[in-house]
């Protein structure tokens, strides 16, 4: 069993590495430090393709070793014989994919699939499945609460695990705690001042039926009104944001501590984090600099650390888990120090629905479309989608439009995991892998022959280069007298908390929204105040209106560093980057086998 984890860990790092690189130097034993043999210590890089295949032999070694599950509780969270399988299943999809396959070669799928399946056989032998699959709950509860559910969870299939001990200087410290919480969480509920999405995020999640909200360039389709954004949503949507008028308790009560800016006890916190201009010129600029000077502020003391939506996700919800992971820390004098630092709650890194969606991928690349199409309905049906769930049947027989729906519904499932950036890579989402011709040294075998040869029109998305992101506020509009912008600035003597008492005698706010019942009914009343007083305002997230992604065709296999050559002089720089040993340009191909 321990032989088993550490071949995994090995197979882990290398994988880390390759995705990244391409091929390294396969160290398989021991080396000798002595001087005498210090040139043996200078290994080249062995090829992607012996690499590959090295991590997979690592992976079988590790699943014959490992347990299906580990039958004391203590033990919960080491890797399995599934997780082995699992990352195999990953690193052969990388393989399949066009960054690496570039003449969509079928086998290479093919492999993906049988590896995958594998993994899922052998990860359901251990327990493993969708969490909350028959029992969604409502609004998708049971999807949200799975992210902090700390016992043996059968969606962790490779997980970290976090505790909530305070730290107390002792000299053996025994605290590990996740950070994510108190990340997410707003000023104003005693948190690290949340974290803010674009609003192409926003707008990207599907409607309810399952259909997307906007087309490839963001257009508003099938009834989509941007302005009323929380109308009409995937279950998960409501589950990923946190946004003006939702309810969003924790335990705990900040308001002893004597500061106008926590407003709320715990239970009963909603998130009011509309925001106002000083006049509709900046109100309705995009321009960063008509906020940041100070010309907007956050309502409920949030001032200008508000942010216009809150990533909600992966968040310790009271009204999900009455016995939060996170354990508020109380000084004598009933002041609180902080609320959410010590979190316990544990973090996926390798989770089943990554699992099934790989495998639907795969299957799609191997032509076996109704698997895929089978695997991609199951995700919806965990959140409570029924019927076809918006993905129509004829999806299994058109591979292209299928691979296309698989990377929609990672998007959405995986949102905020850490994964869109690798599917941006294998996939060749900035350019369409149209541009390889321009990399200096690149060899014929780079231009993408497969998938019609450019990613993006074959997926028919459009490439993120030549694009720019813009974020979103909920701002005041000026619908009449008693909502003037004007009105709502800073006044001689008057502090921001002055402010929001003003607006709040002018500004009816509804009943919040209470994710515990039924949408229905509560999302007309919020329709109306967002109607009547508040305006979506766009603004820019990346600087000068000007600067644009612009993401260069070598940069899909990331050079080595400088460090790492020097610390080998066989170390060859990868084609398109600079050799800092011979000052060319590189000379190793990722891709050559």
């Amino acid at each position: 069993k321990l032989l088993g984890q550490v071949y995994f860990l090995r197979a882990w790092v290398y994988y880390k590495l390759v995705v990244l690189h391409g091929g390294v130097p396969i160290i398989d034993h021991t080396q000798n430090p002595l001087a005498s043999e210090a040139e043996k210590l200078f290994v080249p890089r062995n090829t992607t393709k012996e690499c590959i295949e090295f991590i997979c032999r690592d992976l079988a070694k590790a699943a014959e070793y490992l347990p299906f599950e580990w039958a004391n509780s203590g033990d919960w969270g080491r890797v399995t014989a599934g997780a082995a399988l699992a990352l195999k299943g990953r690193i052969l999809l990388w393989y399949a994919s066009p960054l690496f396959n570039r003449a969509d070669n079928v086998n290479r799928w093919e492999a993906a699939y049988q590896a995958n399946k594998n993994a899922i056989d052998t990860l359901k032998l251990g327990g493993f499945n969708l969490a909350y699959l028959d029992n969604p709950g409502v609004n998708a509860a049971g999807w949200a609460k799975m992210f902090i559910d700390r016992g043996r969870n059968p969606e962790a299939v490779l997980v970290t695990l976090f505790n909530n001990v305070v730290d107390d200087n002792s000299s053996v410290n025994v605290w590990k705690n996740n950070s994510w919480e108190r990340g997410v969480r707003p000023n104003n509920a005693m948190g690290g001042g949340g974290r803010g999405t674009t609003s192409q995020m926003v707008d990207l999640f599907p409607l309810a039926d399952g259909q997307p909200a906007v087309d490839k360039d963001w257009n508003p389709i099938h009834g989509y009104n941007p302005n009323l954004f929380f109308n009409n949503r995937d279950p998960r949507f409501y589950r990923t944001y946190a946004f003006v008028g939702e309810r969003w308790a924790f335990q705990g009560d900040p308001r002893p501590n004597g500061v106008t800016s926590y407003p709320y006890n715990g239970p009963d916190y909603v998130l009011w984090n509309y925001c106002w201009y000083v006049d509709a010129t900046r109100r309705d600029s995009t321009d960063l600099a008509g906020f940041y000077v100070g010309s907007g502020y956050g309502a409920d003391g949030l001032a200008g650390s508000y942010r216009g939506i809150y990533v909600r996700k992966k968040s310790d919800d009271l009204d999900i888990n009455s016995s939060p992971t996170y354990k508020p820390y109380i000084m004598p004098d009933g002041k609180l120090v902080n609320i959410f630092n010590n979190s316990g709650a544990p973090y996926m890194e390798i989770r089943y629905a990554e699992v099934l969606l790989n495998f639907a991928e795969a299957a799609c690349g191997a032509n076996h479309g109704n698997e895929a199409l089978a695997a991609l309905r199951l995700i919806r049906q965990r959140v409570g989608y029924t019927g076809d769930c918006g993905l129509d049947e004829g999806l299994a027989g058109d591979r292209a439009a299928l691979f296309a729906a698989i990377l929609y519904e990672r998007q959405i499932e995986l949102a905020y995991e850490g994964k869109r950036f690798e599917d941006m890579r294998r996939w060749l989402l900035w350019d369409g892998g149209a541009k390889f011709s321009e990399v200096s040294g690149a060899p014929a075998t780079w231009t993408l022959t497969g998938f019609s040869g450019n990613t993006c029109n074959y997926l028919d998305v459009r490439p993120l280069n030549g694009r720019n992101r813009t974020g979103m506020d909920i701002a005041i509009a000026n619908s009449g007298p008693d909502a003037a912008i004007g009105a709502n600035t800073v006044g001689a003597g008057q502090t921001l908390d002055d402010i929001d008492p003003f607006l709040k005698n002018h500004i009816v706010r509804p009943t919040p929204i209470d994710l515990r019942n039924d949408l229905t009914p509560q999302l007309a009343a919020l329709e109306t105040f967002y109607t009547t007083y508040l305006v979506r305002k766009t603004k820019r997230v990346d600087g000068d209106q000007y600067k644009q992604v612009n993401y260069r065709p070598y940069y899909y296999f990331i050079g080595l560093s400088s460090s790492a050559q020097r610390n080998n002089a066989k170390l060859e720089q990868n084609i398109g980057w600079q050799d800092v040993m011979t000052s060319a340009i590189g000379t190793f191909d990722p891709l050559a086998e």
